[in-house]
C-alpha cells in the first residue's frame, strides 16, 4: 500500500530532515513550510499528517480542524515542546491520535509512523479477516484473534459437508452469527434459513413453532400451521439455547435428525423433510446430560461438528476491531461526526473483562456515540462501571509492591470520598494515623 505522509513544520531544516528521514523508510512524504500550505495539499489523499503545534499564518491545531473537516480517515500526528504538551492534549481531544514533543528522538518518530501505518492498513481489511459468504448474502465477521480466525478454518473445512452443528461458548459471543456464517457458506445457502431461541417459549408454544400444528389441535388452532423444521426442508434450522428444550420435545426433535419426519401437533400425518441443524448453548452440556435434564443420545447427533467460541476477554485482539465496527455501525443514526475512539478509552476496553461478551461491547459503544460531544469517543463516555471489574495484568519490571499497592487504593479512596480522611480510614477499617503512614510512605 502506498502510504502518504503530508508534513508541515515551519523551521526549514527540521522540515528537510524529517521529509528525507521518512522517505528512507519508504513512505511518500510531502513537506509544507506552514499551516496554511498543508491545508491548501489536502485537495490529495495523504494518510497522515504529521504537524507543528506553533506555526504562522495556521497553527497546528487550527490546521487539525480543518483537514478533519476535509478527511475525517485521515490520522494526525502534533509536534509540540514540552511547554505546550496542554496544548498537546486538547489537539487530541480534538482527533490527534499522536504526539511527539521536541526534541524528539528520530526512532521514536519512526515507530510511532508505523504504528499508525499498520493500524491504516488493518482499518483498510476491515482491521482484520473480512470473510463474504454466500453468493447473494454477505456475512462479514472481525476476525483478527487466532481463535477466530481458526473457527473460520473449520467453517471452511466444512462447507460442502451437511453435518449437524453444535456451538458452545458464553451467552453474547456470536453463536447466531458463527450459525449464519455456517449456511451461508454450505451447498444449502439458497435454501431457508431459520432460527429459534428455545429459551424463549413455553414447551407447547415451542412445539407448536417448531413442528406447526393441525386446525383444531387445541384451543386457538383456528387452521393448520407449518412449523418451522417444516418451512426449512431443503435448508438450515438454527436452534439456540437448546438446552432449554423440554425433555418431550428433544425426543421429538431426535426423531426428525434420524428419521427425517415428524407429526404435527394433533397430526397423525408423517411429514418427510431434510433440514440441517446447527444449535447452540451457553451452558455445559455433559453436566446436564448427567444430570438427566438433555438427552445423550440427542447430543451426539447434534455434536457431529462441535465449535466453541472463546469469550471476548479471552481475544483481546478483536476488541479494537469490533469497536470500529461498531462505532461504524451506530454512527449514521446518531448525525455525529465522531471519527475514532481515543487511545485512553480503548485501554480501558482492553483492560475490561466484558461478562457480556460482543453483545456488551456493541451496547457501550452504542453509548458511548450517545453521550460523546466532541470528535473522539473519550473515557468520559464510557460507563464508570466497567473500570471496576478491569482484568489487571503484571508485566515483568512493573510489579509493585505491597506498600505501593496500599497507597494506590487508599489514595482511590480518599478520592471517592472528596479527601475526608476520616471517612476513608473508616472504609479501609484503620485508623487516620494508619491511613496517613500509609499515604506518606515513599
Amino acid at each position: 500500500m502506498n502510504f502518504k505522509i503530508l508534513i508541515a513544520e515551519d523551521e526549514e531544516i527540521t522540515l528537510k530532515h524529517l521529509v528525507n528521514t521518512l522517505k528512507k523508510e519508504g513512505y511518500d512524504v510531502t513537506g509544507s513550510r506552514n499551516g496554511r500550505e498543508a491545508l491548501e495539499q489536502i485537495t490529495d489523499h495523504f494518510d497522515v499528517l504529521i504537524t507543528d503545534i506553533k506555526m504562522p499564518e495556521m497553527n497546528g491545531i487550527e490546521l487539525l480542524e480543518k483537514v478533519k473537516e476535509k478527511d475525517p480517515e485521515i490520522e494526525v500526528m502534533i509536534i509540540t515542546g514540552f511547554g505546550s504538551i496542554g496544548s498537546a492534549v486538547e489537539a487530541m481531544k480534538k482527533g490527534a491520535y499522536e504526539y511527539i514533543t521536541k526534541p524528539f528522538d528520530l526512532d521514536e518518530l519512526i515507530l510511532k509512523v508505523k504504528n499508525i501505518h499498520e493500524r491504516k492498513v488493518l482499518r483498510k481489511e476491515n482491521v482484520a479477516l473480512k470473510a463474504y459468504f454466500g453468493m447473494n448474502k454477505k456475512i462479514s465477521i472481525i476476525a483478527k484473534s487466532e481463535s477466530i480466525k481458526n473457527i473460520l478454518t473449520v467453517i471452511e473445512g466444512i462447507k460442502d459437508s451437511d453435518c449437524n452443528v453444535l456451538l458452545t461458548g458464553e451467552t453474547g459471543v456470536g453463536k447466531s452469527l458463527l450459525a449464519k456464517i455456517i449456511h451461508f457458506t454450505s451447498r444449502r445457502q439458497n435454501m431457508p434459513f431459520l432460527s429459534i431461541n428455545c429459551a424463549t417459549l413455553t414447551e407447547e408454544l415451542l412445539a407448536s413453532e417448531l413442528f406447526g400444528h393441525e386446525k383444531g389441535a387445541f384451543t386457538g388452532a383456528v387452521r393448520t400451521k407449518q412449523g418451522l423444521v417444516e418451512i426449512a426442508d431443503s435448508g438450515t434450522l438454527f436452534l439456540d439455547e437448546i438446552s432449554e428444550m423440554a425433555p418431550n420435545l428433544q425426543a421429538k426433535l431426535l426423531k426428525v435428525i434420524e428419521e427425517g419426519e415428524f407429526y404435527r401437533v394433533g397430526g397423525t400425518r408423517a411429514i418427510r423433510v431434510d433440514v440441517r441443524f446447527i444449535a447452540a448453548t451457553n451452558q455445559p452440556v455433559r453436566r446436564l446430560i448427567a444430570e438427566a435434564r438433555f438427552r445423550e443420545d440427542l447430543y451426539y447427533r447434534l455434536n457431529v461438528m462441535e465449535i466453541f467460541i472463546p469469550p471476548l476477554r479471552e481475544r483481546k485482539d478483536d476488541i479494537e476491531p469490533l469497536s470500529s465496527y461498531f462505532l461504524q455501525k451506530h454512527l449514521p443514526k446518531s448525525n455525529k461526526k465522531i471519527t475514532s475512539i481515543s487511545k485512553e478509552a480503548m485501554d480501558i476496553l482492553l483492560h475490561y473483562s466484558f461478562p457480556g461478551n460482543v453483545r456488551e461491547l456493541e451496547n457501550i459503544i452504542e453509548r458511548a456515540i450517545i453521550l460523546e460531544k466532541g470528535l473522539v469517543i473519550t473515557s468520559e463516555s464510557l460507563p464508570q462501571t466497567i473500570t471496576m471489574f478491569q482484568i489487571e495484568t503484571i508485566e515483568p519490571g512493573k510489579i509493585k509492591t505491597i506498600d505501593e499497592l496500599n497507597r494506590e487504593y487508599a489514595e482511590k479512596i480518599l478520592d471517592m470520598v472528596g479527601g475526608n480522611k476520616s471517612r476513608a480510614a473508616e472504609l479501609l477499617g484503620i485508623s487516620r494515623t494508619t491511613l496517613w503512614r500509609v499515604l506518606k510512605e515513599e
